[in-house]
């Protein structure tokens, strides 16, 4: 019998439905998220069930305890959720102590995006953060979800000593403001 993953199994879905949620929009089921993010577990399961969306707290800590990429965490009470990074809502403002970066970070991205990025530099878009990572293995990955991967070398030691405050959230994701065209470098 095949183990069950978060790759393959039905808690893909109830991942990305809380990406969606915890990220991009509490509103669409009667959420209310406070400023770092979390959300009532309870609300959350009755807002998703509102929608047609059956959740329970079993399926939803299996899916926190699972997730590849640790992108949701559950308070220490254990009453409250939230994802870690990647927001786009407003009502989100998480505050993340400044550290100092290593001396390159990465950014995965596909190539029809690179001449425009080559142009303007990594902005956050519809999101709070640019988001980096240590190594090229993860900057590949991500850039492979949209199409074929190019990685960018960002000289983030050289940004910090800029003046730029880099962030890191609890799933090792680098984050920034922006990263400026002077600070890129393409791989390959």
């Amino acid at each position: 019998m095949q183990e069950l993953t978060m790759s393959n199994g039905p808690d893909v879905e109830i991942s990305r439905f809380l990406s969606f949620v915890l990220r991009h929009k509490p509103e669409a089921i009667g959420l209310q998220l406070d400023s770092e993010g979390w959300a009532d577990i309870e609300a959350l399961i009755t807002g998703a069930a509102r929608t047609g969306k059956e959740l329970d707290e079993r399926a939803i800590r299996r899916v926190v305890a699972n997730n590849d990429k640790k992108r949701f965490a559950i308070s220490e009470d254990g009453r409250r959720i939230r994802a870690v990074q990647g927001h786009s809502t407003a009502s989100v403002q998480r505050q993340y102590d400044a550290v100092v970066p290593p001396q390159r970070l990465f950014h995965g991205t596909a190539s029809r995006f690179v001449d425009s990025i080559l142009q303007k530099g990594l902005i956050a878009g519809s999101r709070h953060h640019v988001h980096l990572s240590e190594d090229r293995e993860t900057a590949t990955q991500v850039g492979e979800r949209y199409g074929e991967p190019v990685i960018l070398e960002i000289a983030a030691s050289a940004m910090h000593e800029d003046g730029f405050e880099f962030h890191q959230a609890e799933n090792g994701v680098w984050l920034t403001a922006r990263v400026p065209v002077d600070y890129l470098k393409r791989e390959g």
